[in-house]
């Protein structure tokens, strides 16, 4: 079963937390499995608001840093606020974690000691409408982490044929009604162009009014899903990040990846299995980790959360 973290009731019936809404997810279990140390070298593959980095950088002075990786340059111009206090430590980079081998070598680096990515949407980018991220909060149909990036949600549904629709609804956000969906944006978009959010979650709604049941989900989530999936590339890019993992990680280095949906943790999930079957990891999680019952309650964005992690062999 498919598990989304973009429940609606996270964003309309909980009270904001500090940091611009931002909490990192599992920071203590992170902390453990990662073990960065003094004169260790890491990489934050999603810094976002610098949660996580937060907690690691102390463990690494005096001699240890920090590299903060983020497509998006506003969680990175956050990140750089957050983590002032070490900033002779962290190394500030916008780029995607697929280009990892290629970042390390253009700042001198080949291997480090621990890494860690947290695949979630920030809070910074939900909370914004300008981003189009939230079916909940009125904006532009955008949803590119990078705008540097060219194509948009809006694209995509205006430019992609309904057969090309139902095939991303139902292949990234497992959209039972994908087809459903996707024929009523093509009758809509005939008539004009569906360029926000909420024009887009009203046609999900009306599209499959009937067809709800008790579903527990948002009748737009899984869409909202796939088409972000589909605008950054994410899969792909995690695809890229495993692959290059054994490279990039020095002997005795780390990784620790949580994941937030299930297409994610299946990728993971393979990567590290068969990373320890070939002898080059060695699994420090044998299922994966789950927030607690108080973290949810605290932070209810961390309840679908997956963490796990991997030791690099010699």
């Amino acid at each position: 079963m498919l598990v989304i973290d973009m429940d609606p009731q996270s964003e309309t019936q909980h009270p904001r937390p500090a940091h611009h809404g931002h909490i990192p997810v599992m920071v203590q279990e992170v902390v453990k499995l990662l073990a960065p140390h003094p004169g260790a070298t890491v990489v934050d593959c999603t810094v976002g608001a610098g949660g996580h980095s937060f907690a690691i950088l102390p463990h690494l002075l005096p001699s240890g840093r920090l590299m903060a990786v983020d497509r998006d340059a506003e969680a990175l111009t956050f990140a750089r606020t957050r983590l002032a206090d070490f900033s002779p430590q962290t190394i500030f980079v916008q780029d995607n974690f697929s280009r990892l081998p290629e970042i390390l070598r253009h700042h001198g680096l080949s291997t480090v000691q621990g890494l860690v990515a947290d695949l979630g949407l920030s809070s910074l980018q939900v909370d914004e409408a300008q981003r189009g991220f939230s079916f909940m909060k009125d904006g532009p149909l955008d949803m590119r982490m990078d705008h540097r990036d060219e194509t948009t949600a809006a694209q995509l549904v205006q430019r992609l044929s309904e057969r090309e629709l139902t095939t991303l609804l139902a292949t990234f956000g497992e959209e039972r009604w994908a087809g459903r969906i996707a024929r009523r944006m093509v009758t809509m978009r005939s008539r004009h162009a569906i360029e926000t959010t909420t024009q887009l979650a009203r046609l999900i709604v009306e599209a499959v009014r009937s067809r709800r049941g008790s579903r527990r989900l948002h009748p737009a989530t899984r869409t909202f899903l796939a088409l972000r999936i589909a605008v950054n590339e994410e899969l792909g890019s995690l695809e890229a990040l495993l692959r290059v993992l054994p490279e990039v990680l020095a002997p005795g280095g780390r990784a620790v990846v949580m994941s937030f949906h299930s297409l994610e943790d299946r990728l993971v999930k393979r990567a590290f299995r068969e990373g320890a079957q070939a002898g080059q990891f060695r699994l420090l999680t044998k299922t994966p980790l789950r927030p607690s019952a108080d973290e949810v309650a605290q932070n209810p964005r961390a309840r679908s959360a997956k963490l796990r992690a991997v030791e690099r062999l010699s």
